[in-house]
């Protein structure tokens, strides 16, 4: 059972919930304390948001379908479709822009907001490699205490996790090892 949620924009969720995407990269939100983030949880719903202009020059030409996706879903106000949930494999705080540039092939965000993602407030960004799974999708209620510019959500209520995952084992450990290896001079 799992009650944390993580908000991330839904052309994100898109490409992680069908395998393209496969880190995560965070930087803090307005209403995170202090301003920063923290990779506080290991296992977590995605919870897809629209809460800020997803800037069509922020995406891969390429991952553009994940937008007209996001936008083209029907949304009902005041409710939240939970269909995918993700355990994080690796965590890891990169302070080079070069490695997290070196990430493309894991993301769908372009280098410009790489870049400015990176040095929002202060240089660096926190890379979560997860491996995401799919669950007939759940629909709760989106209360008040969700909203907000943060990134961490406890919802009202704990949900059953018992999910498919999108990647099979031996795709998702060659994607691990490469992204570690992308990674090892930034720990």
């Amino acid at each position: 059972m799992l009650r944390i949620a993580f908000k991330e924009w839904a052309a994100v969720c898109g490409a992680l919930a069908d395998g393209t995407q496969t880190v995560i990269l965070r930087k803090g939100g307005i209403a995170e304390v202090g301003g920063e983030f923290k990779p506080e949880h290991a296992r977590f719903w995605l919870y897809p948001t629209h809460y800020h202009e997803q800037h069509r020059k922020g995406i891969q030409p390429e991952a553009m379908r994940y937008l007209d996706l996001a936008e083209a879903a029907p949304r009902t106000p005041g409710t939240i479709h939970l269909a995918h949930y993700v355990d994080v494999a690796d965590v890891v705080f990169v302070n080079d822009l070069n490695a997290a540039l070196a990430l493309a092939d894991w993301h769908i965000w372009t280098p410009e907001t790489v870049e400015h993602r990176f040095h929002y407030r202060s240089p660096g960004l926190y890379v979560l490699a997860v491996r995401v799974y799919a669950v007939p999708e759940i629909v709760v209620p989106e209360l008040p205490g969700y909203e907000g510019c943060k990134t961490w959500v406890e919802l009202n209520r704990e949900l059953r996790d018992e999910g498919t995952p999108v990647l099979s084992d031996a795709e998702f450990a060659r994607r691990i090892t490469a992204i570690r290896e992308r990674l090892s001079g930034s720990r």
